[in-house]
């Protein structure tokens, strides 16, 4: 049997409001058994207590038959292993995964199987098991085949013994258990868990041994940059969604605007709501959805970063995160292919600058490179986490882990690493260099390395190159230089989503006439390899006079250059 899942029209479906999933159920007729026990539940908290069949739209009918419909039964097998879907907020999410779990406990066969709901919170828990609880009691017959303990969230069938247990993530509830099939509710959330990946590999451990079984993902959009397992299983669904990974074991289903629509802000436009929006005027109506939005415009930036993530699916950009700096409008399209290696190619002098903080911050690194010929700034960033930074920051510790793994992050293993690492791209950079400039209250170790030169005392940099450079208001001048900058398209940076992330992070401050970008405004999110930058662009505007040395690197390899400097 031949299929796939990728569904590379999608664009023209969701706009014409058709089915995202472009193929039949594999098994048409577990499909319509499946999706028959499905629409039979009641949903008590609906004027009426209608079934499914009654008030349930297509796309929730394709979702669930495509479900059921891939089990193959004389295989004793499910044919797709993962299913994820996207919608806004207020979209029957919870109450379509109470339905789909009760439904697989009833057509489930095998013996004390266990199926599992696992939520972030206790409230979303409670959000899934109490429409399973009201399905129940709303049906004499169900009420006759499956009980429930409400203070454990447990429910069980009569008959098989087989259970559906509705849990709040955390490793003491999830560790033993081996699931049939396991719904993960509000993925997006699981992003900001440190250790959401074991979690969840843990509680899907068990699908080895059971081949019916499935893993299903149901989310909304992050209400911050997608960080963690969330950021991952929502970029590998795009890539099969757009026909770049095969994977014809997992099915996306993804309601959000197309990128052109997101450019053009067309999202604000009430007579597109319906795109991230499938249960529109059934769960959740337009007009309830303008009254968010009126309530969001009227409370500040950041409630409605929140409505925008969270009811039209938005994904929150760098250029639209709340009391934004004003350069983060201009950030993404800065985007450019800049290496190290090739900024040091490319360049006819370059400056660094370097912000260092407590232990529980980031050490951020900066090279701005003035490009031969076009006079445009080349930047290329980097930063170091002290363990510690991981344990006293556990909401960002899965972001760290992110760019660890993208390579502009080093996580140490003890204090010291860090500068002894910045140290040698410093002196990597000698040939090229003007000056290092450095927050004034960090400078003390930094200085010490530099000064220091390496272990053979070589690659010293004199004191007066390293340069302090004052924080705060007085940063006003590079916050304006770089801000008009990168307006002008000549500044290129990397594209790490490092710096995005520190970018969409950074507040602004009004200081008088002036304005100031710092920690403190800025809160949890880290800014450090941005308050790098601002340090460099300082030294940069200038003008340092270009180096006439050629590079002590030119002609090299990569793997030649880091022999050399032992990196």
């Amino acid at each position: 049997m031949n299929w796939t899942t990728e569904c590379k029209d999608w664009e023209r479906r969701i706009l014409n409001g058709e089915s995202l999933i472009p193929f039949p159920p594999l098994f048409p007729d577990e499909a319509e058994e499946g999706l028959s026990y499905f629409k039979q539940l009641h949903l008590k908290d609906v004027l009426g207590c209608p079934t499914y069949g009654e008030v349930g739209k297509q796309w929730q009918f394709d979702f669930v038959s495509h479900i059921f419909g891939a089990y193959d039964p004389d295989a004793g097998a499910s044919l797709i292993k993962e299913f994820f879907l996207m919608v806004g907020k207020k979209n029957d999410k919870s109450g379509s995964a109470a339905g789909i779990m009760i439904t697989k406990l009833l057509r489930n066969w095998r013996e004390s199987a266990e199926f599992v709901i696992i939520a972030p919170t206790v409230n979303v828990a409670n959000n899934s098991f109490k429409p399973a609880r009201d399905m129940i009691n709303t049906d004499p017959d169900l009420k006759d085949l499956l009980k429930y303990v409400e203070h454990q969230k447990l429910i069980e069938h009569r008959n098989t013994g087989a259970t559906l247990k509705i849990v709040a993530a955390d490793s003491d509830t999830v560790s033993g258990i081996k699931a049939t099939t396991v719904l993960v509710e509000e993925l997006w959330a699981f992003g900001k868990k440190e250790k959401a990946t074991n979690m969840i590999k843990e509680v899907t451990g068990g699908l080895v041994a059971r081949p019916e079984g499935a893993v299903i993902y149901l989310t909304t959009q992050s209400d911050e940059a997608p960080a963690g397992i969330y950021a991952d299983k929502l970029e590998y669904s795009r890539g099969v969604r757009d026909g770049r990974i095969n994977d014809p074991t997992f099915l996306p289903v993804i309601y959000e605007f197309p990128k052109h629509m997101i450019e053009s802000k067309q999202y604000l436009e009430k007579r597109y709501w319906y795109i991230p929006n499938p249960n529109l005027n059934a769960s959740v109506s337009e007009s309830e959805l303008e009254r968010f939005m009126m309530i969001a415009e009227e409370e500040g930036p950041h409630s409605m970063q929140g409505f925008l993530a969270k009811h039209l699916n938005v994904q929150i950009a760098t250029s639209l995160r709340a009391q934004r700096w004003a350069g983060a409008d201009y950030w993404d399209e800065a985007e450019g292919d800049i290496t190290l290696d090739g900024l040091l190619e490319r360049s006819e002098v370059v400056v660094i600058g370097i912000d260092g903080g407590g232990l529980d911050d980031l050490l951020g690194f900066a090279i701005i490179g003035r490009e031969k010929g076009t006079g445009d700034w080349l930047l290329w960033n980097k930063a170091w986490a002290n363990p510690i930074a991981l344990e006293r920051r556990k909401s960002e510790a899965s972001k760290y882990k992110d760019f660890a793994k993208d390579g502009d992050l080093v996580i140490v293993n003890k204090i010291g690493q860090d500068i002894d690492q910045l140290g040698k791209i410093v002196r990597r950079c000698l040939p090229l260099l003007d000056r290092v400039g450095v927050d004034q209250l960090g400078i003390g170790s930094i200085a010490d390395e530099l000064e220091g030169g390496d272990e053979k005392g070589e690659g010293k940099i004199e004191h007066d190159r390293i340069v302090g450079i004052p924080q705060g208001y007085k940063l006003n001048g590079a916050i304006k230089t770089l801000e008009r900058k990168l307006a002008e398209g000549t500044v290129i940076h990397g594209g790490q989503p490092l710096m995005s992330w520190c970018v969409g992070n950074a507040r602004v401050e009004p200081k008088g006439n002036a304005v100031s970008i710092t920690k403190q405004a800025s809160g949890a999110g880290k800014i450090d390899p941005l308050m790098a930058t601002l340090d460099a662009v300082v030294l940069m505007a200038m003008e340092p006079a270009a180096k006439v040395v050629e590079s002590a690197y030119k002609g090299l390899t990569v793997e030649q250059i880091n022999e050399r400097m032992r990196l």
